[in-house]
Protein backbone atom coordinates (compact mmCIF):
# COMPACT_ATOMS: atom_id res chain seq x y z
CA UNK A 1 0.00 0.00 0.00
CA UNK A 2 1.16 3.71 -0.50
CA UNK A 3 2.33 5.72 2.03
CA UNK A 4 0.54 9.26 1.01
CA UNK A 5 -2.86 8.82 2.84
CA UNK A 6 -5.40 10.63 0.91
CA UNK A 7 -4.78 14.29 0.57
CA UNK A 8 -7.30 15.67 -1.74
CA UNK A 9 -10.85 15.19 -2.94
CA UNK A 10 -14.15 14.91 -1.07
CA UNK A 11 -14.16 13.81 2.37
CA UNK A 12 -14.94 9.87 2.70
CA UNK A 13 -15.85 7.60 5.71
CA UNK A 14 -12.48 7.14 7.71
CA UNK A 15 -11.05 10.75 6.88
CA UNK A 16 -9.63 12.92 9.52
CA UNK A 17 -10.71 16.60 9.23
CA UNK A 18 -10.28 19.41 11.05
CA UNK A 19 -13.33 21.97 12.14
CA UNK A 20 -12.87 25.82 13.08
CA UNK A 21 -15.93 26.37 14.92
CA UNK A 22 -17.12 29.29 16.64
CA UNK A 23 -14.38 31.47 17.87
CA UNK A 24 -12.22 29.66 16.40
CA UNK A 25 -12.02 26.07 18.36
CA UNK A 26 -10.20 23.40 16.70
CA UNK A 27 -11.90 19.74 16.67
CA UNK A 28 -10.12 17.05 14.53
CA UNK A 29 -13.13 14.14 14.12
CA UNK A 30 -12.56 10.29 12.19
CA UNK A 31 -15.71 10.70 9.64
CA UNK A 32 -17.78 7.39 10.11
CA UNK A 33 -21.25 6.55 9.61
CA UNK A 34 -23.91 7.60 11.74
CA UNK A 35 -21.35 9.96 13.91
CA UNK A 36 -21.68 13.52 14.93
CA UNK A 37 -20.01 16.24 16.76
CA UNK A 38 -21.56 17.39 19.62
CA UNK A 39 -20.44 20.60 21.36
CA UNK A 40 -22.19 23.15 23.67
CA UNK A 41 -23.04 24.92 20.31
CA UNK A 42 -24.83 22.24 18.53
CA UNK A 43 -25.02 19.27 16.63
CA UNK A 44 -22.86 18.15 13.17
CA UNK A 45 -23.37 15.23 11.99
CA UNK A 46 -20.76 13.17 10.10
CA UNK A 47 -22.96 12.93 7.09
CA UNK A 48 -23.11 16.99 6.09
CA UNK A 49 -19.33 16.59 5.40
CA UNK A 50 -18.70 12.77 3.40
CA UNK A 51 -19.00 13.70 -0.16
CA UNK A 52 -17.84 17.89 -0.05
CA UNK A 53 -14.78 18.98 -1.13
CA UNK A 54 -11.79 20.12 1.44
CA UNK A 55 -11.71 24.01 2.21
CA UNK A 56 -15.73 23.86 2.58
CA UNK A 57 -17.79 25.42 5.27
CA UNK A 58 -20.58 23.90 6.80
CA UNK A 59 -23.75 25.11 9.27
CA UNK A 60 -25.01 23.20 12.46
CA UNK A 61 -28.30 22.26 13.87
CA UNK A 62 -27.58 25.54 15.77
CA UNK A 63 -26.58 27.37 12.69
CA UNK A 64 -22.99 28.00 13.50
CA UNK A 65 -20.31 27.70 10.89
CA UNK A 66 -17.18 24.99 10.39
CA UNK A 67 -14.42 25.11 8.13
CA UNK A 68 -13.05 21.77 7.49
CA UNK A 69 -9.89 20.79 6.03
CA UNK A 70 -7.88 17.61 6.21
CA UNK A 71 -5.00 18.14 8.99
CA UNK A 72 -1.36 18.67 7.15
CA UNK A 73 1.33 16.30 8.33
CA UNK A 74 2.65 19.07 10.42
CA UNK A 75 -0.72 19.49 12.29
CA UNK A 76 -1.25 15.81 12.67
CA UNK A 77 2.10 15.24 14.32
CA UNK A 78 1.82 18.39 16.77
CA UNK A 79 -1.27 16.55 18.15
CA UNK A 80 -0.86 12.85 17.99
CA UNK A 81 -0.02 10.75 21.35
CA UNK A 82 3.31 10.62 22.69
CA UNK A 83 5.11 8.38 24.16
CA UNK A 84 8.48 10.47 23.91
CA UNK A 85 9.18 13.71 22.98
CA UNK A 86 8.79 14.40 18.68
CA UNK A 87 11.08 15.79 16.28
CA UNK A 88 9.47 19.25 15.49
CA UNK A 89 8.37 19.98 12.18
CA UNK A 90 11.00 22.44 11.29
CA UNK A 91 13.56 20.35 12.59
CA UNK A 92 12.29 17.33 10.58
CA UNK A 93 12.52 19.84 7.46
CA UNK A 94 16.35 20.47 8.34
CA UNK A 95 16.96 16.71 8.80
CA UNK A 96 15.10 15.94 5.34
CA UNK A 97 17.22 18.54 3.60
CA UNK A 98 20.30 18.11 5.21
CA UNK A 99 20.80 14.31 5.19
CA UNK A 100 19.22 14.70 1.30
CA UNK A 101 16.60 11.90 1.70
CA UNK A 102 15.37 10.72 -1.46
CA UNK A 103 12.69 8.76 -3.44
CA UNK A 104 13.59 5.17 -2.91
CA UNK A 105 16.28 5.43 -0.45
CA UNK A 106 17.42 2.86 2.18
CA UNK A 107 17.02 4.54 5.11
CA UNK A 108 17.76 3.41 9.35
CA UNK A 109 16.56 5.69 12.10
CA UNK A 110 16.73 5.25 15.69
CA UNK A 111 15.04 5.92 18.08
CA UNK A 112 11.45 5.90 17.39
CA UNK A 113 10.15 8.03 19.52
CA UNK A 114 6.47 8.46 18.62
CA UNK A 115 7.09 7.90 15.08
CA UNK A 116 7.41 11.91 13.99
CA UNK A 117 10.06 11.59 12.18
CA UNK A 118 9.08 8.26 10.72
CA UNK A 119 5.88 9.84 9.07
CA UNK A 120 7.79 12.34 7.39
CA UNK A 121 10.84 10.06 6.43
CA UNK A 122 8.32 7.73 5.23
CA UNK A 123 6.27 10.44 2.89
CA UNK A 124 10.69 11.08 1.14
CA UNK A 125 11.24 7.79 0.54
CA UNK A 126 8.18 7.09 -1.24
CA UNK A 127 7.26 3.59 -1.76
CA UNK A 128 10.21 2.49 -3.71
CA UNK A 129 11.79 3.33 -0.66
CA UNK A 130 12.86 1.42 2.42
CA UNK A 131 12.67 2.59 6.61
CA UNK A 132 13.89 0.58 8.80
CA UNK A 133 13.08 2.05 12.53
CA UNK A 134 14.59 0.59 15.74
CA UNK A 135 13.54 1.47 19.17
CA UNK A 136 14.90 0.30 22.45
CA UNK A 137 11.40 0.66 24.44
CA UNK A 138 8.65 -1.61 23.00
CA UNK A 139 5.71 0.91 24.27
CA UNK A 140 7.44 3.68 22.31
CA UNK A 141 7.48 1.55 19.29
CA UNK A 142 3.51 1.22 20.04
CA UNK A 143 2.67 4.14 20.15
CA UNK A 144 4.88 5.32 17.13
CA UNK A 145 3.24 2.41 15.27
CA UNK A 146 -0.12 3.67 15.78
CA UNK A 147 0.05 6.77 15.29
CA UNK A 148 1.83 5.97 11.78
CA UNK A 149 -0.81 3.97 11.00
CA UNK A 150 -3.59 6.22 12.05
CA UNK A 151 -2.39 8.65 9.70
CA UNK A 152 -1.40 6.63 6.57
CA UNK A 153 -4.76 4.52 7.64
CA UNK A 154 -2.52 1.43 6.92
CA UNK A 155 0.86 -0.44 8.09
CA UNK A 156 3.14 1.10 4.73
CA UNK A 157 4.78 -2.06 3.55
CA UNK A 158 8.35 -0.38 3.07
CA UNK A 159 8.27 -0.05 6.88
CA UNK A 160 10.50 -2.40 9.13
CA UNK A 161 10.13 -1.46 12.78
CA UNK A 162 12.70 -3.62 15.06
CA UNK A 163 12.62 -3.56 19.04
CA UNK A 164 16.08 -3.94 19.92
CA UNK A 165 19.66 -2.43 20.09
CA UNK A 166 20.70 -0.71 16.77
CA UNK A 167 24.16 -1.99 17.67
CA UNK A 168 23.05 -5.32 17.58
CA UNK A 169 20.36 -5.84 15.25
CA UNK A 170 21.90 -3.35 12.55
CA UNK A 171 23.71 -6.36 10.67
CA UNK A 172 20.81 -8.36 10.83
CA UNK A 173 18.58 -5.71 9.15
CA UNK A 174 20.70 -4.43 6.18
CA UNK A 175 23.85 -5.81 4.18
CA UNK A 176 26.74 -4.25 4.76
CA UNK A 177 27.29 -0.94 2.70
CA UNK A 178 23.68 -1.37 1.66
CA UNK A 179 22.15 1.88 3.51
CA UNK A 180 21.44 5.21 1.88
CA UNK A 181 20.80 7.30 5.06
CA UNK A 182 21.09 6.82 8.71
CA UNK A 183 19.42 9.24 11.32
CA UNK A 184 20.28 8.88 15.06
CA UNK A 185 18.26 10.32 17.58
CA UNK A 186 19.05 8.71 20.87
CA UNK A 187 21.53 9.89 24.04
CA UNK A 188 24.81 8.22 22.96
CA UNK A 189 24.93 8.10 19.21
CA UNK A 190 28.79 7.91 19.24
CA UNK A 191 27.81 3.61 20.85
CA UNK A 192 26.34 3.40 17.10
CA UNK A 193 28.48 4.98 15.04
CA UNK A 194 31.17 1.98 14.18
CA UNK A 195 27.99 -0.07 13.06
CA UNK A 196 26.82 2.67 11.16
CA UNK A 197 29.94 3.14 9.18
CA UNK A 198 29.90 -0.94 8.12
CA UNK A 199 26.16 0.15 7.35
CA UNK A 200 26.54 2.88 5.09
CA UNK A 201 26.97 3.07 1.19
CA UNK A 202 30.31 4.87 0.39
CA UNK A 203 29.06 8.31 0.20
CA UNK A 204 26.14 7.75 2.16
CA UNK A 205 24.92 10.73 5.19
CA UNK A 206 25.00 10.01 8.84
CA UNK A 207 22.76 12.18 11.00
CA UNK A 208 22.47 12.92 14.46
CA UNK A 209 19.65 14.66 16.55
CA UNK A 210 21.31 15.97 19.72
CA UNK A 211 19.69 17.31 22.52
CA UNK A 212 22.98 18.88 24.43
CA UNK A 213 26.42 20.31 23.45
CA UNK A 214 28.55 17.89 25.66
CA UNK A 215 26.36 15.45 23.17
CA UNK A 216 27.58 17.59 19.99
CA UNK A 217 31.05 17.69 20.86
CA UNK A 218 31.18 14.41 22.07
CA UNK A 219 29.65 12.59 18.90
CA UNK A 220 31.51 15.06 15.97
CA UNK A 221 35.19 14.18 18.13
CA UNK A 222 34.18 10.29 17.43
CA UNK A 223 33.14 10.80 14.31
CA UNK A 224 36.16 12.79 13.16
CA UNK A 225 38.34 10.10 14.73
CA UNK A 226 37.10 7.64 12.71
CA UNK A 227 38.77 8.53 10.01
CA UNK A 228 36.08 6.90 7.97
CA UNK A 229 33.59 10.12 7.27
CA UNK A 230 33.74 13.53 6.00
CA UNK A 231 34.31 16.43 8.54
CA UNK A 232 30.93 16.93 10.42
CA UNK A 233 28.81 19.94 9.71
CA UNK A 234 26.48 21.06 12.74
CA UNK A 235 23.73 23.60 13.28
CA UNK A 236 20.45 24.43 15.00
CA UNK A 237 17.26 25.78 13.55
CA UNK A 238 14.99 28.38 15.38
CA UNK A 239 11.59 29.71 13.62
CA UNK A 240 10.14 32.81 15.14
CA UNK A 241 6.31 33.64 13.89
CA UNK A 242 5.51 37.04 13.63
CA UNK A 243 2.06 39.08 13.56
CA UNK A 244 0.78 40.46 10.34
CA UNK A 245 -2.60 42.73 10.77
CA UNK A 246 -2.52 45.59 8.98
CA UNK A 247 0.01 47.98 9.85
CA UNK A 248 0.67 45.83 13.20
CA UNK A 249 3.53 44.17 11.94
CA UNK A 250 5.61 42.81 14.69
CA UNK A 251 7.16 39.22 15.87
CA UNK A 252 5.33 36.95 17.94
CA UNK A 253 6.11 37.28 21.69
CA UNK A 254 7.65 33.67 21.97
CA UNK A 255 9.15 31.55 19.60
CA UNK A 256 10.52 27.59 18.85
CA UNK A 257 13.62 28.39 19.85
CA UNK A 258 16.59 25.74 20.68
CA UNK A 259 14.81 21.80 20.41
CA UNK A 260 17.91 20.00 19.18
CA UNK A 261 21.17 20.23 17.14
CA UNK A 262 21.83 18.45 14.12
CA UNK A 263 25.13 16.97 13.28
CA UNK A 264 25.64 15.34 10.04
CA UNK A 265 28.97 13.72 8.15
CA UNK A 266 29.40 11.60 4.86
CA UNK A 267 31.08 8.34 4.81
Amino acid sequence: MSTTPRLSGPFRVGDRVHLTGPKNRLHTITLREGGELHTHHGVLPHSTLIGIPDGSVVVNSAGHEYLALRPLLRDFVMSMPRGAAIVYPKDAAQILSEADVFPGAVVVEAGVGSGALSLWLLRAIGDAGRLVSFERRPEFAEVAQANVETFLGHRPASWDVRVGDLVTELPTAVEPGTVDRVILDMLAPWECIDAVAEALTPGGVVLCYIATATQLSRVAEYIRNTGLFTEPDANETMVRGWHVEGLAVRPDHRMVAHTGFLLWARR
